[in-house]
């Protein structure tokens, strides 16, 4: 009961948060679209994060990531013909997915992610500073910077071709990896808490979750390329942010905690592979012995 009131409430603060956004976009002394999105993104980022403040649990923000995106991208559809839905439908399938995942492991306001806890704790006073700048506002950068080459495409009147299909397979391929890990990730805490697993894509892929979300942007930004290929080289800089973010910041935060929880953790870092999904390695101790 506590679960589905929290979950209300979160709809109704990114309920007016959406509305004030749109209200935003229209006073905004700007002939520039994309720029005033942008900057009505911002705003709206800022909005959530006062509310994350006001409730002190920054988790509030989370489904922001898949939300953003559903919302933003209808506002440059121009009709609904085999170019728009080659974007359209996976990206609706991607933010559908992603955020019912969200739904389905939300607990309350009461529990903030474990990160955001972990960074509090390290930060001290300057808390607040990084959760607005880097648990807020540099996440919907980055989701700015993959979503532009989506925005350009869906404005480009070119037509469509091979590398757009190629582009469209990628970011499937990415949806069905992510929700692959997730099912298999949830199925496996549920009938083995607190054990590594070890099952699944996950026996090729310490992050295959990761692997899948990134994909699915390099997929819109191989459309992007396909009908404004000028360009590409200005946007490239979206994708390349995003597969940092989870190489640098996410992989390694997750990989410490698995450390500390889970004893297994280190033997399995060494026999699979981080992010690609490859065949299994030889432990060091069987390769001496071969």
């Amino acid at each position: 009961m506590e679960k589905t009131k929290h979950l209300i409430l979160i709809f109704f603060i990114y309920l007016f948060t959406f509305l004030a956004s749109i209200l935003f976009f229209k006073i905004l002394p700007l002939n520039n679209f994309i720029l005033k999105i942008i900057l009505s993104d911002v705003f709206a980022t800022f909005i959530i994060f006062l509310f994350s403040t006001a409730f002190k649990n920054s988790s509030i923000y989370d489904p922001y990531w898949s939300l953003a995106p559903l919302l933003i991208f209808p506002f440059f559809v121009q009709e609904l013909d085999i170019k728009t839905l080659i974007l359209m439908v996976p990206l609706t399938l991607w933010g559908v997915r992603l955020t019912l995942n969200w739904i389905k492991t939300f607990k309350s306001l009461k529990v903030q992610d474990w990160r955001y806890d972990y960074y509090r704790n390290k930060t001290g006073k300057l808390w607040s500073f990084v959760n607005f700048f880097g648990i807020h506002l540099m996440p919907t950068i980055i989701v700015i910077g993959v979503m532009i080459p989506g925005m350009l495409y869906l404005e480009s009147n070119m037509q469509i071709n091979f590398l757009t299909a190629l582009g469209c397979s990628l970011s499937l391929i990415g949806i069905a990896l992510e929700d692959l890990a997730d099912r298999s990730a949830h199925n496996f805490r549920k009938e083995n808490p607190g054990k590594l697993n070890n099952t699944g894509l996950w026996k090729y892929s310490r992050h295959p979750n990761y692997l899948g979300e990134i994909t699915f942007w390099w997929g819109v930004f191989v459309m992007m390329v396909s009908i404004v290929p000028s360009f590409y080289y200005m946007f490239i800089l979206g994708p390349i942010a995003n597969t940092l973010l989870f190489l640098f910041i996410s992989i390694p935060l997750m990989e410490r905690r698995q450390l500390q929880n889970k004893p297994k953790y280190r033997d399995y870092q060494k026999t699979t592979s981080m992010l690609l999904l490859l065949p299994k390695r030889k432990p060091a101790t069987e390769k001496t012995s071969n």
